[in-house]
């Protein structure tokens, strides 16, 4: 079992599709699912206009079941995106999937929510996986600096408590932007407006001598 994890606009999902693709090519039969895409439900939609339909994970299915007693042929590996909304108990059942059915898992989500804490599937996904990675492909802070953290905008104010799962651009008003810790915790999600330059001061004037003033006959 694979865990690989980023902040958002890390490309993630992107990579999720090129996976889904990369092992169909290689003539391996796969199921693609997903929980709370952004784009609606049964569907994995990346930010660069790329989607493709998924196996949309309800809050109480258990997947070991959604996996094995699906109609269609047997796959042998499971691509999940948004895997940081998997419940702690789906964690496990994708675990069996692995030592029990020897089926292959590769998750992809995010390690921590607005507020800076863990989400518990990804929690435990990263007690449970093989394999744990961070994307080596980091957004950029507004400062310039990778960022690492999320954080929830409602009607441009940086906000740190609500439900741990709201969903961005769908929402009224509500929006995610990733920043760097410093600017995380100072709760600065943009940059501040430059202050306007001040007004340049009147050149003093000068008193100017009359032409033909001193000159002597």
């Amino acid at each position: 079992m694979h865990y690989r994890h980023a902040a958002m606009n890390s490309g993630k999902s992107t990579m999720v599709l090129q996976y889904r693709h990369t092992y169909a090519a290689c003539g391996r039969r796969g199921l693609l699912m997903t929980r709370l895409d952004r784009a609606g439900t049964g569907i994995v939609s990346s930010r660069i206009g790329l989607t493709a339909d998924a196996l949309e994970i309800g809050a109480e299915a258990d997947l070991t079941d959604l996996v094995l007693l699906r109609p269609g042929p047997s796959v042998d590996h499971v691509i999940v995106d948004e895997a940081q909304f998997l419940s702690p108990d789906q964690v496990d059942q994708l675990a069996a999937l692995v030592d029990d059915h020897n089926i292959d898992v590769f998750a992809f989500g995010l390690l921590s929510d607005f507020r800076g804490l863990q989400f518990p599937g990804s929690a435990r996904l990263v007690v449970l996986a093989d394999v744990v990675e961070a994307l080596q492909v980091y957004p950029m802070c507004w400062c310039g600096q990778p960022a690492r953290m999320n954080a929830r905008v409602v009607n441009g104010v940086m906000v740190r408590d609500g439900d741990t799962v709201v969903v961005g651009d769908t929402e009224a008003g509500v929006g995610y932007v990733v920043l760097c810790r410093r600017h995380h915790r100072a709760g600065q999600p943009y940059a501040p407006e430059p202050e306007p330059e001040p007004e340049p001061e009147p050149e003093p004037e000068t008193e100017r001598t009359p032409v033909g003033a001193g000159h002597v006959e």
